[in-house]
């Protein structure tokens, strides 16, 4: 199995966070948990699977999926090899002129939202290379005839700032405040921008920062208040609708 991570060139580096190229020689079931980034794949050789409630279906060979407020379950076909773009928080605005949140909860084809011709092209140049630095460079030229001339929204990455600062816990309204405007105007813009509310994406990073203190030598009910949650059963139910799971059965097999 291989999963390597792969720095993009300094002109895509605000918008991109890393490309990963995977492979697998054998069939896998996995759950991908939710995270703070959209993300594209191309399977340039093999299929993939969503599976909800027992069904399995087929995913384009080029699919984007959006930020996610509950797990997902993928499975991947017997040698599988694909390309992963990982994109920072703000990152596929610049990409794309639809909003970002509609891509909330969804994994669709990358037809849907580029042209279909560019979409081939690049399904072929990636099936006929050779070299990984092959591929990245096809993507990265990909990337780069989308790449819309438009300005960052500085508030936005601001406010994305402070809520990993406080690792999620921070209240949407003391964000508000220090930013100095009103939650509606604002809410549209993260959304807009990040593809989901900033109360959910707060929700996401506090979740992936309780995934960290679970590989610490901390008990649960320590964890539960160090990130801020209400009491013990509204630290589970978040917990097992991120990961389908209840921490005390996830950490048994950390």
């Amino acid at each position: 199995m291989k999963f390597e991570k792969h720095i993009p060139t300094e002109r895509l580096q605000p918008y991109i966070k890393y490309y990963v190229v995977s492979e697998n020689d054998y069939e896998n079931e996995y759950k991908v948990f939710p995270s703070a980034n959209l993300v594209i794949g191309f399977q340039y050789k093999g299929k993939l699977f969503n599976i909800q409630n027992d069904f399995e279906n087929k995913l384009s060979s080029s699919g984007i999926t959006g930020i996610s407020d509950s797990f997902k379950i993928f499975k991947s076909s017997a040698n599988i090899g694909t390309i992963l773009i990982y994109f920072t928080e703000t990152g596929f605005a610049h990409f794309s002129s639809n909003p970002v949140n509609e891509l909330f909860n969804l994994s669709i084809s990358l037809e849907d939202l580029f042209e279909k011709s560019k979409v081939n092209e690049i399904e072929e140049k990636l099936t006929l290379a050779l070299t990984d630095k092959q591929r990245i460079k096809i993507t990265e030229d990909f990337l780069l005839t989308q790449l819309k001339d438009i300005q960052s929204d500085g508030l936005i990455i601001e406010a994305v700032r402070l809520i990993y600062q406080s690792q999620g816990t921070i209240r949407i309204k003391d964000l508000n405040e220090k930013l100095f405007i009103s939650q509606s105007p604002f809410e549209k813009r993260f959304r807009k921008i990040v593809g989901i509310s900033p109360k959910k994406f707060a929700s996401i990073i506090r979740f992936n920062s309780v995934l960290d203190n679970l590989n610490k030598n901390k008990s649960l009910i320590e964890i539960c208040y160090e990130n801020n949650f209400f009491d013990q059963a509204h630290f589970i139910k978040d917990f097992k609708q991120f990961t389908g799971d209840t921490p005390e059965n996830f950490k048994r097999f950390l």
